[in-house]
């Protein structure tokens, strides 16, 4: 795998698990309720003497899981992680000698930064993904949003103080890559044995990170005038009619089409935080796009796209 593809990976499944372990004989089992969970990846830190053989047991009983090591403060510890089978390496902060090691070896490498100076380090080693840490102490969403003005090129990994209930914030920030942290792969439920928990957390960080709600549903008819007799009954309920080139629009929440569209009866519209990951997300999960609908914005993401599976005679697409 290559760097851009290790990266679009990340951007896709969203989150990159913190992995602290104290006992490598449990790894394939976290390795295995991480997968069931959603999540074929983790970043096992260096913070413990079991890390290395850890991430050795993870990457040999599933080698579709993109295991890399956090906490890499040295150059030693990358070549330590990388021959224990690591796929990239993580460290708190910016150390020259780790990030050299890990260009000349061809190692993705995620630097820690926290400020603007450290940004530009990154920039001149060629680094245009770097680790925001830690990202709520150091100013948090609000800290990413002003970094994208000056440091548009730069997408992050964002680490600490993050968890399920500010996690939709960082979902939504457009710089950022993908999402860390621990709380759903904590010490003591590994330690526990607490392999369901961790699988039910992942899938609930899964869910929360994309963001799905009904915008409006969409009602097939077979002419102009049928969708203007439609809307004729929904004015009566107090909805505002706002005509349309291909449809006609009842306030926000029903589109009436002028023609039978897609889907039997219609169509049902989902927002979400961003569209390519909702969609890889739904591709898990059997669905498969109608690739004459998609529409991409000026930067190459997909801003549309219907599914060519119908959900009770509807069909259904997503939108930013």
């Amino acid at each position: 795998m290559t760097k851009e593809e290790l990266f679009k990976t990340f951007h896709d499944i969203g989150l990159v698990p913190v992995v602290k372990i104290d006992d490598a004989s449990k790894a394939e089992k976290l390795a295995k309720a991480m997968i069931d969970g959603g999540i074929p990846c983790a970043e096992v830190t260096f913070r413990t003497d079991a890390a290395e053989e850890a991430i050795k047991k993870m990457t040999k009983a599933y080698p579709e899981m993109i295991v890399g090591a956090g906490t890499v403060i040295n150059a030693k510890l990358a070549e330590k992680a990388v021959n224990a089978g690591a796929k990239f390496i993580v460290s708190p902060g910016f150390n020259p000698e780790t990030v050299e090691w890990c260009l000349a070896h061809n190692i993705p490498v995620v630097p820690g930064v926290a400020t603007p100076s450290e940004i530009e380090r990154g920039l001149s080693y060629g680094l245009t993904v770097l680790k925001f840490f830690p990202s709520e102490a150091s100013g948090g969403v609000a800290m990413l949003k002003d970094l994208s003005g000056p440091f548009s090129q730069v997408k992050f990994m964002t680490t600490g103080g993050i968890n399920v209930n500010n996690l939709p914030d960082y979902a939504k920030a457009q710089n950022v890559l993908a999402i860390g942290g621990s709380w759903m792969v904590k010490a003591d439920l590994i330690a526990n044995d607490q392999w369901d928990e961790i699988t039910r957390l992942c899938k609930e960080a899964v869910i929360k990170l994309q963001g799905i709600q009904l915008v409006h549903v969409g009602i097939n008819t077979p002419s102009e005038k049928d969708a203007f007799s439609v809307a004729e009954d929904f004015a009566k309920l107090g909805y505002e009619t706002l005509p349309g080139n291909s449809s006609v629009f009842m306030g926000k929440d029903i589109e009436i089409m002028k023609s039978m569209y897609l889907g039997k009866n219609g169509h049902l519209a989902f927002k979400c935080y961003d569209v390519d990951r909702t969609v890889y997300f739904l591709k898990q999960r059997g669905f498969t796009v109608n690739e004459s609908t998609v529409k991409y914005d000026a930067k190459g993401a997909m801003k549309v796209a219907y599914f060519n599976e119908e959900i009770g005679g509807f069909a259904f697409h997503l939108v930013k």
